[in-house]
C-alpha cells in the first residue's frame, strides 16, 4: 500500500479538474478511457452535496471537497468536519480510499458487497489534509462498470446531533434527548413533525428500522417528507433509524425530530407530546425557551 501511495505521489502524468463535469461544481461525471492506465485525475468538488459517477474506471481518481461555502455555516460544529458518503448498489470497477494527512485507509472494496448502498461517515480536524481516492481495479472487461457515490459535507454534530449513520454514533443515537436536547432539536432540526406510529419495519440487511409516521402536524420540514395521502388532512412520511436502537410500535402521540439525509429523514429526538407540552410550558415560563413553537 505504501509503495503504491508513493508512486501515487510522484505520479508524472497528472490531469487537474477544478470543478466538476461541464461546469458542475456539485457533481462530477467522467469516464476512465480518457485517463492512462498509470495515471490520476484530480477532481476538486465545491458544494457540501453531490455525485460522483465514474464509468468506464482506469487509473484513479483523486477528489478533494472544497465547499465555496464557509464550514462554519454548514452546522452546529464542535471543530470537526464530516463526510459521509453513500455508493450505489452498483458500484463496480474501483475501490474506495480514504487519505488523510498522507496515509490511505480502505473504505470500500469492490468486493465488498454488504457495504454497498451504505453511507460511510468519517471525520477530521481543520487543519487535517483530507481527500477520497478511488483507484481502479484491474480487469480484463471494463465494459459496463460504473463507481459511483453521493457525498454530503458538514461540521461535526454533538449528541443527539450526531450523524446516526457511523458506527460511531450509536449509541448516541438510541439514547432518549434530555429536555435541553429537546428544546434545542424544536429550533435546530430538519423537521419537526407531530404525529402516531403506524408500523415500523426493520431491515436486517442494512441495518435500519424504517418508521411510518401518520403526521396530524408538520411543524416544518427541510424537504417534502410528509405528504397527504388523497384527501385526508393526514400526511404520511417514512424515518429511518439504526436497527440497534430497537424501536417498535406503540400507541400515542409523538413529535418526531430529525435530520433529513441523502434524502431520508433520519430519527432525533421523538417525545411524546404530552411530556414535551409539559417540558415546553416549563421552559416558556422561565423564559428559556431557544425558539417559539405554536402548541395545541
Amino acid at each position: 500500500m505504501l509503495n503504491f501511495f508513493l508512486w501515487v505521489v510522484f505520479l508524472g502524468t497528472l490531469k487537474c479538474v477544478l470543478s466538476g463535469s461541464l461546469g458542475n461544481p456539485c457533481n462530477w461525471r467522467g469516464s476512465g478511457l480518457s485517463l492512462e492506465p498509470r495515471s490520476v485525475e484530480h477532481v476538486l468538488l465545491h458544494c457540501v452535496e453531490g455525485t460522483v459517477e465514474w464509468l468506464y474506471p482506469r487509473g484513479a481518481l483523486r477528489l478533494r471537497l472544497v465547499p465555496r461555502q464557509p464550514m462554519a455555516s454548514l452546522g452546529p460544529g464542535t471543530g470537526r468536519n464530516s463526510v459521509c458518503i453513500k455508493p450505489a448498489a452498483s458500484f463496480q470497477g474501483a475501490q474506495l480510499y480514504l487519505e488523510k494527512d498522507g496515509e490511505l485507509q480502505l473504505l470500500l472494496s469492490e468486493n465488498e458487497l454488504s457495504r454497498r448502498s451504505r453511507v460511510l461517515c468519517f471525520s477530521w480536524r481543520p487543519h487535517q489534509k483530507v481527500a477520497l481516492f478511488m483507484q481502479a481495479t484491474l480487469q480484463w472487461d471494463i465494459s459496463r462498470r460504473i463507481a459511483a457515490f453521493r457525498y454530503e459535507l458538514r461540521s461535526d454534530w454533538d449528541g443527539q446531533q450526531t450523524l446516526p449513520l457511523s458506527k460511531l454514533s450509536m449509541e448516541g443515537a438510541c439514547r432518549p434527548c434530555d429536555n435541553t436536547e429537546i428544546l434545542m432539536a424544536v429550533c435546530t432540526s430538519d423537521f419537526v413533525i407531530r404525529g402516531n406510529i403506524r408500523t415500523v419495519k426493520n431491515d436486517v440487511e442494512m441495518q435500519e428500522s424504517v418508521i411510518a409516521v401518520s403526521a396530524t402536524r408538520v411543524y416544518r420540514q427541510k424537504f417534502t417528507l410528509f405528504k397527504p395521502l388523497g384527501h385526508s388532512v393526514k400526511s404520511l412520511g417514512n424515518i429511518k433509524t439504526p436497527l440497534s436502537c430497537g424501536v417498535r410500535s406503540g400507541p400515542g402521540s409523538f413529535l418526531f425530530m430529525g435530520w433529513v439525509h441523502f434524502g431520508d429523514a433520519w430519527l432525533g429526538c421523538a417525545p411524546r407530546y404530552k411530556d414535551f407540552k409539559r417540558i415546553y410550558e416549563a421552559a416558556m415560563a422561565n423564559s428559556e425557551n431557544p425558539c417559539e413553537i405554536a402548541l395545541e
